[in-house]
Order: structure tokens, then C-alpha cells, then sequence
């Protein structure tokens, strides 16, 4: 992670689609997913889908990406622009940069402590 940032996402949800893999200009792969999540706390069953890259993941973080698999997402929001068709469009996702199944409830506290070390002062 960053030195010091000002940009933190952590995300639990369930993953609910198969991941997408497309080889960018640079050579690097990007996976694309989508995390289905709880919106706050107040039991009334809101959930947002939110769509999440990872470039380049390791072995571990594709075995992660099963559909159905409750997962911890960290890293940042990020809007990116692109042309299709002649226009420019853009579109907002999470920037991964660790992802832990939820069941590992320790990696998953160290991966949150890090991160919040990561904000800085």
C-alpha cells in the first residue's frame, strides 16, 4: 500500500458474477468483478453491486474470485475514462489492492490494520 493516502476503500460483499479478464495497452492484465454489498446498518436489506478491478493479481487473489465467495476488498475508488464507439466514457470502480476471502478473519484484520496505517496523520 501507499506511504500516506487520502483514498481507502474497504468493501465486503459476495462476488456475483464471474470475473472478466481483458489485457490492457501496457501488457498488464486486468480482472474485473462485481462485489454485491449491504448499504449501512439499518437491517432494511438495501444492497448495492459495485464494480471492482484488480491489476495484475497474484495466484491467491484469483483463487479468491468465485462466484459466491464473501470477500474483503481494499484499495481505492477510481473513475476512468475511455472511448467506444467515437465517445468518451467513463466509469467508476474500486481499484483493488488486497483481496482476502472473509473466512480468514486474521488476514482479513491485518490487510484492515495496514490500510489504516496507511492513511498517515
Amino acid at each position: 500500500m501507499n506511504a500516506s493516502r487520502q483514498n481507502l476503500v474497504v468493501l465486503r460483499g459476495v462476488l456475483v458474477a464471474e470475473p472478466q479478464e481483458r489485457t490492457l495497452p501496457t501488457g498488464a492484465v486486468a480482472v474485473q468483478f462485481d462485489v454485491r454489498t449491504a448499504l449501512g446498518d439499518a437491517g432494511d436489506g438495501a444492497v448495492a453491486t459495485v464494480p471492482v478491478s484488480r491489476i495484475d493479481p497474484s495466484p491467491n487473489d484469483r483463487a479468491s474470485l468465485e462466484v459466491g465467495a464473501d470477500i474483503v476488498v481494499i484499495g481505492a475508488v477510481c473513475r476512468r475514462f475511455f472511448r467506444v464507439g467515437g465517445a468518451t466514457q467513463s466509469r467508476t470502480e474500486v481499484v483493488a489492492e488486497v483481496i482476502v476471502p472473509r473466512r480468514r478473519t486474521r488476514s482479513v484484520r491485518s490487510a484492515i490494520a495496514r490500510a489504516v496505517d496507511s492513511l498517515g496523520e
